[in-house]
């Protein structure tokens, strides 16, 4: 059996690229065939991994940021053994295939992150690296690295456009991320042509700017020259590294390589044909040499490498057996035994103290607690911790000299810090949240999606939730955020109205596997009174917390969220001076509300009970689910203004008194609908 060189392994990837793209007829050749001798060097001679354990704790990360080419991760995870299998490859595309058209998550073993939206993988990487770098400063000691690995990332012209590129590599050279190394391929081509047209940054002079260790002009067809750059990356531990890599798209495609033609759409059978003379590749389509396959494989090398950290890991267990038991409970996403009876102590606290306090100030008063009890709590804020309340009591900040420190200060970067977080997430060991004004969520939107998609655990302090920040007028003061957020699958959200409220919200988010948005205030929300009953169901996402009609049905209901809950309970009580009873359901979490027995939400929402009335300050048609089309909406039709608090929610309609007419109004209507139902009916 002939010995398979570098380029018999990387043209390996290079046809069961092509060769899928062709049958699916759908995809990116040009990626995996120019970056394939690039893959061959690092996945061949450096990546510490094992294909039979793809979730061994200390492997080597490797994010694909250019998501597009994503035939070149599965050609790789299929030669090096995981468990996808050449009938796996032939279904590139297909429906339910674990070979989806950009790496996904959950559905393929070994991939470690959903990329496709250009840069947010990139993102992923810097958040993995500043969790590999934070865990060993906490858990390694002396003669034990048991963290110890690189967290490698492949990025396109397409990611270093997105300006979340900019975002993410410019935080991980000021934290000095020594474990992070990405190439660059350079290959000059995206989809609309060459790029010169539209991008000619100095990247090398861009990222040593940055304050990253830059490797520029490297040949990304010559192994030995990558070979060298890879180790001159590891040498240095102080700084992130780039090695940018010159490459040609297509490679190997006599008529196309070095086009637009070739990055995403088929080469066609008659270019794939030329491309096999031109390379001396005589095999069939999805055929591969026996040889190439042993060469590749590395499941008998990932098997001795993980079980050698294994010992390491028990005599790490032996020595410090507290710390390795902590790190097992953190990596496999476990909450401490006693959490629940200690989370019930602060809820108690919290509904006897009866604090009347705006919620991102309960919200910190959570995080005093939660990040106590909870090592793995890591978090930050865009550039607004005071304002977000995301610093808590005794935290330690991360820096490159503090890599223990808990807390990061993102800068405002809102986008690169919700990548990050997916990044640190889907790592595992810590639970991160990330901090800034629900109005900027926007700028993250495209995180938050992925971190859906991945459901990730990941938590979002959104604080300044309404037209109730007041003074700094309808560019900071959210109007459609709310009710858009709620619409994206598999995202949780949250808007309390008090403390209780607030430290429920927290603890759901904590336990909850997916992402979750809290909507916090600005401003001062009273207390809300409740009974041990309506305490134990505020975690069911809607309740019963006021109600005036007792044991006989009510005139009607009002649903309301955050600070409007307030005013439900103040509209209440005039409508009850004026003999009118009707019912308060506070609604601090629709979706979980939602997925509760039918039962209970009809015994919350009785289907009989047609007069209601939602109000939330914020867009809302989202609403009408809930109030059926007889409902009636006090909500926004319009953005906010300048001015104190009390005014624009004056300013807006969104008033006590508006709720009161609205509710004598919705109630009026139901009845006079019944009543000529009733008149048709007995004529009929």
């Amino acid at each position: 059996m002939s010995q398979p060189t570098r380029r018999d392994r990387a043209d390996a990837i290079r046809f069961l690229s092509i060769d899928a793209v062709q049958k699916a007829n759908s995809g990116h050749p040009g990626m995996p065939m120019g970056m394939a001798d690039i893959a061959e060097v690092l996945w061949h001679d450096f990546l510490r991994h094992n294909p039979h354990h793809p979730d061994w704790a200390n492997r080597d990360r490797f994010v694909l940021s250019n998501g597009h080419g994503a035939m070149l991760l599965y050609s790789l995870l299929h030669l090096t053994g995981y468990g996808v299998t050449i009938d796996d490859i032939k279904q590139f595309r297909q429906l339910h295939s674990k070979t989806p058209g950009h790496p996904e998550f959950g559905d393929t073993p070994g991939v470690e992150t959903t990329t496709g939206p250009l840069g947010q993988g990139l993102g992923n990487a810097v958040g993995m690296a500043v969790i590999e770098r934070h865990l060993a400063a906490e858990f390694n000691r002396p003669g034990f690295p048991i963290v110890d690995h690189y967290t490698y990332c492949f990025v396109g012209d397409g990611c270093l456009m997105e300006g979340v590129s900019h975002e993410v590599c410019s935080l991980a050279g000021t934290l000095g991320l020594g474990k992070l190394i990405v190439f660059y391929d350079d290959n000059g081509i995206s989809i609309d042509g060459n790029v010169q047209g539209w991008f000619r940054d100095n990247t090398p002079l861009r990222f040593q700017a940055y304050g990253w260790h830059v490797i520029p002009h490297v040949d990304g067809h010559d192994s030995e020259a990558l070979r060298k750059a890879i180790l001159d990356a590891q040498t240095v531990t102080d700084k992130p590294s780039i090695i940018c890599c010159k490459t040609t798209i297509g490679w190997g495609s006599p008529n196309l390589a070095g086009t637009a033609h070739t990055h995403g759409a088929p080469l066609g059978d008659k270019e794939i044909a030329a491309v096999r003379v031109a390379l001396n590749w005589p095999h069939e389509p999805f055929v591969i040499p026996v040889e190439t396959y042993v060469s590749w494989d590395a499941r008998s090398k990932g098997a001795a490498l993980e079980s050698k950290w294994e010992v390491l890991f028990n005599q790490y267990r032996d020595s410090y057996p507290q710390l390795a038991n902590e790190f097992l409970r953190r990596m496999q996403s476990q909450l401490p035994p006693d959490w629940q009876s200690q989370t019930d102590v602060l809820l108690q606290s919290l509904n006897d103290k009866k604090q009347s306090i705006a919620t991102r100030k309960a919200s910190q008063l959570c995080l005093d607690y939660y990040a106590t009890i909870l090592p793995e709590i890591m978090g930050g804020s865009a550039d607004l911790t005071e304002s977000n309340c995301t610093n808590w009591a005794g935290m330690h900040v991360f820096t490159s000299e503090t890599p223990e420190g808990r807390y990061i200060h993102y800068g405002v970067r809102e986008f690169g810090m919700s990548a990050m977080m997916n990044g640190m997430a889907l790592y595992k060991g810590v639970i991160p949240f990330g901090g800034t004004f629900l109005t900027f969520s926007d700028y993250a939107r495209n995180a938050i999606r992925l971190a859906s998609i991945m459901r990730q655990r990941v938590i979002y302090v959104y604080t300044h939730d309404s037209i109730g920040l007041g003074e700094d007028g309808p560019t900071h003061q959210p109007v459609e955020h709310l009710p858009s957020l709620r619409l994206m699958p598999n995202l949780s959200t949250w808007r309390p109205c008090d403390t209780v409220e607030t430290a429920v919200a927290w603890r759901a988010a904590i336990e909850r596997q997916g992402p979750t948005c809290l909507m916090l205030s600005r401003q001062v929300l009273p207390f809300q009174e409740r009974d041990v009953a309506r305490l134990a169901q505020v975690q069911r996402g809607g309740y019963i917390l006021l109600d005036y009609a007792k044991d006989k049905d009510p005139d009607a209901i009002l649903i309301a969220t955050g600070s409007e809950v307030a005013l439900a309970i103040d509209a209440a009580t005039q409508l009850h001076v004026g003999g009118i009873d009707v019912r308060v359901v506070s609604m601090p979490s629709t979706d979980v509300f939602l997925s509760q027995d039918e039962n209970y939400r009809d015994e919350v929402l009785p289907h009989a009970i047609l007069a209601r009335v939602a109000i939330e300050a914020a867009a809302g048609d989202y609403w009408y689910r809930f109030v059926g089309m007889k409902g009636k909406i006090v909500a926004m039709d319009r953005f906010g203004a300048s001015a104190p608090a009390k005014d624009v929610f004056h300013d807006c309609g969104i008033t006590v008194e508006r709720v009161v007419a609205m509710t004598k109004e919705v109630i009026y209507s139901v009845a006079s609908a019944a009543h000529h139902f009733e008149k048709k009916c007995a004529l009929g």
